[in-house]
C-alpha cells in the first residue's frame, strides 16, 4: 500500500496517532478487515509490533477484533472515530472546567495569590504594563478587564471586532448593567450593522469614525489592540496606569460628545 508520507502527516496530527498507529489504521481502512499479518504487510509496520498497535486503537475505537478465527480486525468508519473522539474531547474539556472551577476553593489557590500579591505589592500602578498576543489571551484580557470594572467602563472598537468578540462581550456587557455600571460603546463601520446590534442587544452604542480597538475600566485600566483586524495573530497592550488611561478616556468620551 502506497500512501503519501504527506497525508500520514496529517492523519497523525488531526487524529493525535503515533507513526506506527497511523499507517496501521490506514492499512486497516484500505481493507475494511483484516488479519495483523495482512495489516503488517500492508503497513510496513514490523509484525512484531502490529499486535500492540491494534490492541491501542482497538482501545481508543478506531478498529474492533472480529469473532471468531483466524483473528481478523475490521475498521471503524471515520465518521464514528470523529464522533467519538468529539464526545471524548467535550468530555475531558467539561471535567478540566469543572476542576479550575473548584481550584479557587483550595488551599493551592490560596498560595498562588499570596505569592501574587508579595509580587505586585512593592510594584507602582503606573509601572504595570504588558504585551498580551494571541486571540484567546486578547480575549481574555478584554473579559477581565470589563468585568473589574466597578464604576465604569468604556469600548471603543469596530463593529466587526465586537462581533468577533460577542460571546466574551455581550456577558459582559449584561453583567455591567445589572450592576448599574456606567457603560459607553463605540462602534465604527457599518452603521446598519451598529443597529442591528443596538436592536438585538440594546447595547445603546454611538456610531464613531475611527477604527481604534480601546477598553478602558475605571478611568485606570485599559487595554489598546496594535494590530490590523486582518492581522493573522492579534497582539495588544494592557496596562494599570491611571494617570494615562484617564487622559485618553477624556479624549474618547469628548470625541463621543462631539
Amino acid at each position: 500500500m502506497i500512501v503519501k508520507p504527506e497525508l500520514v502527516k496529517r492523519i497523525r496530527e488531526y487524529f493525535n496517532l503515533n507513526i506506527y498507529e497511523t499507517k496501521v489504521w490506514l492499512a486497516l481502512l484500505s481493507r475494511g478487515i483484516a488479519s495483523a499479518g495482512e495489516i503488517a504487510d500492508l503497513s510496513g509496520v514490523p509484525r512484531s509490533r502490529t499486535y500492540d498497535v491494534l490492541e491501542s486503537l482497538e482501545k481508543q475505537g478506531f478498529a474492533m477484533t472480529k469473532i471468531g478465527k483466524p483473528v481478523k480486525y475490521i475498521a471503524i468508519k471515520p465518521t464514528e472515530v470523529i464522533e467519538k473522539m468529539k464526545i471524548k474531547v467535550m468530555n475531558d474539556a467539561q471535567e478540566k472546567v469543572g476542576s479550575l472551577v473548584t481550584l479557587k476553593d483550595t488551599q493551592e489557590y490560596l498560595e498562588l495569590e499570596q505569592l501574587h500579591n508579595v509580587g505586585i505589592t512593592p510594584i507602582k500602578s503606573h509601572e504595570l504594563t504588558g504585551s498580551v498576543r494571541g486571540r484567546t489571551n486578547v480575549i481574555a484580557k478584554i473579559r477581565e478587564l470589563l468585568e473589574n470594572a466597578e464604576k465604569e467602563a468604556l469600548i471603543c472598537t469596530t463593529v466587526s471586532d465586537f462581533e468577533d468578540k460577542a460571546r466574551a462581550l455581550l456577558p459582559a456587557v449584561e453583567r455591567l448593567k445589572s450592576n448599574n455600571i456606567k457603560l459607553r460603546i463605540s462602534l465604527s463601520g457599518d452603521p446598519e450593522r451598529i443597529r442591528r446590534l443596538n436592536a438585538q442587544h440594546g447595547l445603546g452604542a454611538k456610531q464613531a469614525d475611527n477604527s481604534s480597538r480601546i477598553f478602558i475600566a475605571d478611568r485606570k485600566e485599559a487595554f489598546f489592540s496594535l494590530t490590523p483586524e486582518t492581522s493573522e495573530e492579534e497582539l495588544g497592550i494592557w496596562m494599570n496606569a491611571p494617570f494615562f488611561t484617564g487622559f485618553l478616556h477624556s479624549i474618547i468620551s469628548q470625541n463621543l460628545k462631539n
